[in-house]
């Protein structure tokens, strides 16, 4: 599932896509690091629907938590659902190559309202969702700012509040943007601690 995510990413990178904003009108360079979060899946999911190795796989965004059915899932994969997961952008740097101060926040804020990796991974691990679920962040490398020590300090926190799987990780590079120019995704399996109540 990384690998493929990462290859619908890199696609759908390729193909040059441009983000513009809805409040400001402004068009950003081309390619897949400056559009949002949801925006980015949508068109990894198109490009991995053009693929003949899932294009009958079903697949889509906003699975809705059967306990908060206001809250909705990032991707679901499979009829049956086979799995549910959250997907985190890591992007330390806008379009123009300025710092992001709020990018570690998306990843590490242990508060609820910041809807963060870290709150993510709680909320699908204590969810009565019956399948298997995940945690995804995909992000883009700079380098003064690579991503490995916020994926670890994830990994740290993350391990104390739920059980966290194995880390799987596929690059995407080169991307077209000038300075979202390589890219990785990371993903991990997540489930409640045993014995915990849910």
């Amino acid at each position: 599932m990384v690998e493929a995510f990462a290859q619908g990413m890199w696609n759908a990178d390729a193909a040059r896509p441009v983000w513009v904003s809805q409040r400001s009108g402004r068009a950003y360079q081309p390619g897949i690091g400056p559009h949002a979060e949801n925006a980015a899946v949508a068109l990894t999911l198109g490009s991995m629907r053009s693929d003949p190795r899932f294009d009958a796989i079903p697949m889509g965004q906003f699975l809705p938590y059967p306990d908060a059915p206001r809250q909705k899932c990032d991707l679901w994969v499979g009829e049956p659902l086979e799995w549910a997961v959250e997907v985190k952008m890591a992007r330390f740097r806008g379009d123009n190559g300025k710092p992001d101060d709020t990018a570690l926040k998306d990843l590490l804020s242990p508060y609820n309202g910041d809807r963060s990796a870290l709150s993510d991974a709680r909320k699908l691990a204590r969810s009565s969702l019956r399948c298997h679920k995940a945690v995804l962040v995909y992000g883009f490398e700079y380098a003064d700012r690579p991503l490995e020590p916020a994926i670890a300090a994830f990994e740290t926190l993350a391990r104390g509040q739920v059980a966290l799987g194995l880390r799987r990780t596929a690059a995407m590079r080169p991307l077209v943007h000038p300075i979202h120019a390589e890219g990785v995704v990371h993903a991990w399996e997540v489930s409640a601690f045993e014995g915990a109540a849910v």
